[in-house]
């Protein structure tokens, strides 16, 4: 029997396109689907397949994803959580104006930042499965996340300590007035803490990321169900050009650089792109730079580089020796299903533990952005091309994928989540 799904992310493309996958398997089985985000992803969503409602933010959400201060790690986490706090009342004006209209639905699926997701539960008993496509969100004692304050000390502590520390510490980065009176206006109590009253759903949490990249710990929430990378970047709907397929077709070694659909934001956009240019002169490589701000590309680039604003990575990675990045997830997820060794150059968020994931898998390497330089990539690229032992470990690797689960087990978890809920 066909129901109705609510995809509402939070986020930049890489955390967008995870949606756009769970949304596409829904509606193979019948089912409705509408994603609810910023109106910039709109052509995203519906390319493939998926009705989509904007929010009316006034454009702040692609004016602040492109600002130094969200990719600057002492301001990154404050400023994420306070714009997901101001677009709350957004996101519910949307819903009530565009998605109420056509029918309640029967299950909404969106990340543990996704402030307006879980007040919909709270106030209309609507199932929520908050949705976590990366380990970093779980902050379990036993499995500290890289990038945390003081992860490097609380890793030397007894897992016992770390509960404790953990227990005692809210989690919230700062006030959130406007969940607070949202939630008033609502007749839902607002929560005391987000991390220990609203971050994981009692109706469902899903993890959309393999065991082998990040293991179940005792303190994830009970009601978690463990799945895989989606590995969705709209290649289907984006053929590369036929200059960039003859470019890629064309015989020597080649890098890949890119800092993603926002990461052209960071303050260190510009000089990571020079010293990628010096790197691939070095290694005499030809070289791809993907970047949604193409004005921190170098001016006069050599014809041995290719430019681009987006590309599916699954279409380059057949090409690609090596690939180096920012570190979200869905671009690691890539690289490690095509076998490409990779270096994360790690700023913010969730990518220092994502980086620190690859090391351990022995794929590649972490050079954090505000380091990176040729002289420190240079090395580190060497061995991406030529240590037998970095690029048997991006083959196993590749041959993990082979091992999927299938997604017809995800989707089935998801149905059996469609109860409605008892509100107060």
């Amino acid at each position: 029997m066909s129901k109705r799904i609510l995809l509402m992310p939070h986020g930049t493309a890489g955390d967008v396109l995870p949606f756009i996958w769970l949304g596409r398997q829904m509606k193979q089985r019948g089912h409705e689907v509408t994603m609810l985000w910023v109106d910039m992803y709109r052509d995203a969503a519906t390319r493939a397949g998926i009705d989509f409602v904007s929010i009316k933010d006034g454009g702040e959400f692609q004016r602040m994803s492109h600002e130094s201060a969200l990719w600057s790690g002492a301001q990154s986490m404050r400023q994420g959580h306070a714009y997901a706090d101001r677009c709350t009342a957004a996101c519910l004006q949307a819903y009530a104006e565009e998605v109420a209209p056509r029918g309640r639905p029967d299950l909404i699926l969106g990340p543990m930042i996704s402030f307006a997701a879980r007040l919909l539960r709270e106030r209309h008993g609507i199932p929520f499965v908050s949705t976590n496509i990366q380990p970093a969100p779980f902050i379990s004692a036993y499995d500290l996340p890289a990038g945390l304050p003081w992860v490097r000390v609380l890793r030397k502590l007894p897992v016992f300590l770390r509960k404790l520390i953990l227990a005692a510490a809210s989690g919230d980065f700062q006030p959130m007035p406007v969940l607070r009176q949202c939630c008033l206006d609502q007749g839902v109590r607002p929560p005391r803490s987000l991390r220990k009253d609203w971050y994981h759903s009692p109706d469902g949490v899903l993890a959309l990321f393999p065991s082998w990249f990040g293991k179940p710990q005792p303190d994830w929430p009970a009601n978690t169900f463990q799945w895989d990378f989606p590995l969705e970047d709209l290649a289907e709907e984006s053929p590369l050009s036929a200059d960039f397929i003859a470019f890629l077709e064309a015989p020597g070694k080649k890098l890949l650089f890119t800092l993603g659909s926002a990461g052209g934001g960071s303050r260190h956009a510009a000089g990571f792109f020079r010293a990628a240019l010096e790197c691939a002169l070095q290694l005499d490589c030809q070289a791809v730079f993907i970047c949604g701000e193409p004005a921190h590309f170098p001016p006069s680039l050599p014809p041995s580089v290719h430019v681009a604003s987006y590309a599916p990575y699954s279409r380059l990675l057949k090409f690609m020796d090596v690939a180096v990045h920012a570190g979200g997830v869905g671009t690691v997820s890539q690289f490690l299903a095509a076998g490409v060794p990779q270096i994360v150059a790690c700023s913010v968020f969730d990518q220092p533990d994502n980086a620190e994931r690859v090391v351990k898998t022995g794929a590649g390497f972490a050079l954090p952005l505000a380091s990176f330089s040729s002289a420190r990539a240079i090395p580190l690229l060497r061995r991406c091309l030529t240590d037998k032992s970095v690029r048997s470990s991006a083959s196993e690797c590749r041959r993990r994928f082979l091992e999927r689960p299938p997604a017809a087990l995800l989707l089935k978890w998801l149905e059996s989540r469609m109860q409605p809920v008892l509100t107060p």
